[in-house]
């Protein structure tokens, strides 16, 4: 939520953004997202092929998203994006549907999905020149990867958390409702581990493709 109205101030030039504007801005990234289930295209994918091709390791299966182009309605009529203007934009923190720093990290697995009147050569030449930036980039705009700095958004959530637990904030309503308190300390736990996991990989993958700057952003 929180990137969502940096994202709509930003871009579309809302200087108080309501909750219409960020449903729909979110609406639309899930439609774009589903476009190949409804419409034919030059590559339909189901979404079970997402993890299929996106998930590297069994828990390291969050995807980030990214939405590229926004313009504001006063622009929208007047500004032309090339293609490879709105894929390079698809890269940069601001897009991104999670706060988050894409150069802060690693790509695993990319897919650019493109909707619209887009030839392939035209996405073929596009990945080619962002080979600088993803390990296995796969043609495809709106943008899903699975990337090491995701691990950003779990560290964020574990620090929240432990600022509300130690004062026990509203444990006593989940107690009422049948949780045990010790599942808070095992999700905490868990979460935790997952972050260090996506650590752990990140590392492995520096260590695999050393010298070979390919996999940095």
């Amino acid at each position: 939520m929180k990137l969502s109205v940096m994202y709509a101030d930003a871009l579309l030039t809302l200087n108080a953004p309501q909750y219409i504007n960020l449903n729909r801005l979110v609406s639309q990234v899930i439609s774009t997202l589903t476009t190949s289930l409804r419409f034919d295209g030059a590559l339909n994918v189901d979404v079970a092929e997402f993890q299929t091709n996106l998930v590297p390791y069994p828990r390291i299966h969050f995807m980030l998203s990214s939405y590229a182009p926004v313009i504001s309605a006063e622009k929208v009529y007047h500004e032309q994006l090339s293609v490879d203007e709105i894929t390079n934009s698809a890269f940069e923190p601001s897009p991104m549907m999670a706060k988050c720093d894409p150069r802060h990290g690693k790509y695993m697995a990319c897919c650019l999905m493109y909707r619209g009147d887009v030839v392939p050569q035209g996405c073929e030449r596009c990945s080619s020149n962002h080979q600088d930036q993803t390990n296995y980039p796969v043609c495809g705009l709106v943008s899903n990867w699975v990337q090491m700095c995701v691990a950003e958004v779990f560290s964020r959530i574990d620090h929240k958390f432990d600022l509300m637990y130690v004062k026990r904030a509203f444990v006593h309503w989940y107690v009422g409702e049948g949780m045990e308190e010790g599942e808070f300390s095992e999700a905490r736990e868990d979460l935790a581990a997952l972050e260090k996991d996506y650590e752990e990989v990140g590392a492995e993958s520096a260590e695999g493709k050393d010298g070979d700057d390919g996999d940095e952003y």
